[in-house]
């Protein structure tokens, strides 16, 4: 098995990618060892001296680092990624499921043909560019002008995440959509 690794944007995060399919469809985002729970896969990254957050992507794994060097963290989360898929163990817990849409979207009932509008932008334009970069973005609501979105993986927590925010999509939803004045995350 190959895997091969990719910087992002955000230093303190590395894509891992295994060369098959990681999860299908959604996303998963664990932040501590308790909530890696949910993932066999993240449960053997946590162990991982240093390790302070994992990202599972469609195809890719996104692990974030509290401390330490890459060049020290990555054998042996090469070596826990590999163990992993070699076991045959699955990648979410018996009854666990991948994060789907946020069922927590707020907006007033008169602006659902502006919020469709939005989420295909960040469905076609944004999350494919986002996801090349370790990391996600979903819609999370949309009021006064300002459309609410939030970020996972490596755009979680990124130096560059304002400026993407600010300087990219910003500016592309105003573009499409001239209700909306900002974006902010949440």
């Amino acid at each position: 098995m190959f895997i091969q690794t990719e910087p992002t944007p955000n230093p303190a995060t590395l894509k891992f990618l295994p060369g098959r399919t990681v999860l299908g469809d959604g996303t998963l985002e664990l932040r501590s060892s308790d909530e890696a729970e949910r993932s066999p896969l993240a449960q053997r990254l946590f162990e991982v001296n240093g390790v302070n957050g994992v990202f599972l992507g469609s195809d890719f794994i996104t692990v974030t680092k509290a401390d330490g060097e890459w060049m020290h963290l990555k054998p042996a989360i090469l070596g826990a990624i590999m163990e992993h898929f070699m076991s045959g163990a699955p990648i979410l817990a018996e009854g666990v499921a991948a994060d789907g849409a946020d069922d927590d979207e707020f907006f007033a009932e008169g602006d659902a043909e502006i919020v469709d509008t939005i989420k295909e932008l960040i469905e076609t334009r944004v999350r494919p560019a986002v996801a090349n970069d370790g990391g996600d973005i979903t819609f999370r609501g949309f009021r006064d002008g300002v459309v609410f979105l939030n970020m996972k993986g490596s755009c979680s927590g990124c130096p560059s995440s304002t400026a993407t925010l600010k300087n990219g999509i910003e500016n592309l939803l105003r573009h499409f959509v001239p209700e909306v004045v900002e974006v902010r995350p949440v």
